[in-house]
């Protein structure tokens, strides 16, 4: 009879890993009391170590999305520039 994958979603696993790295339990408690084998808890730990540097860098996304933020800014300031223009030219030809 063929058993079952289990799947753990992202939260579990870093629970899990959090906990690893806590050092409060030892890793076979941790396994014994998360029904997993210890070389699953040391997989997941590397890899969230390895990971680890990604949360504190930009990606190409944000940083293009950064880019385009600050690019529209300029031209909408340049925008309200012409219009303030406009205004106190019109305002002047009313008088």
């Amino acid at each position: 009879m063929k058993k079952n994958r289990r799947k753990f979603n992202p939260e579990f696993k870093t629970k899990v890993v959090l906990e690893a790295l806590s050092e409060r339990l030892t890793l076979t408690e941790l396994a014994q009391k998360y029904e997993l084998h210890p070389n699953q808890i040391t997989l997941w730990k590397r890899e969230f170590l390895d990971r680890a540097s990604e949360v504190f860098s930009k990606s190409d996304k944000t940083q293009k999305a950064e880019q385009d933020s600050k690019q529209e800014t300029e031209e909408l300031y340049k925008t309200i520039g012409q219009l303030k223009v406009e205004v106190d030219w019109l305002k002047k030809k009313l008088q």
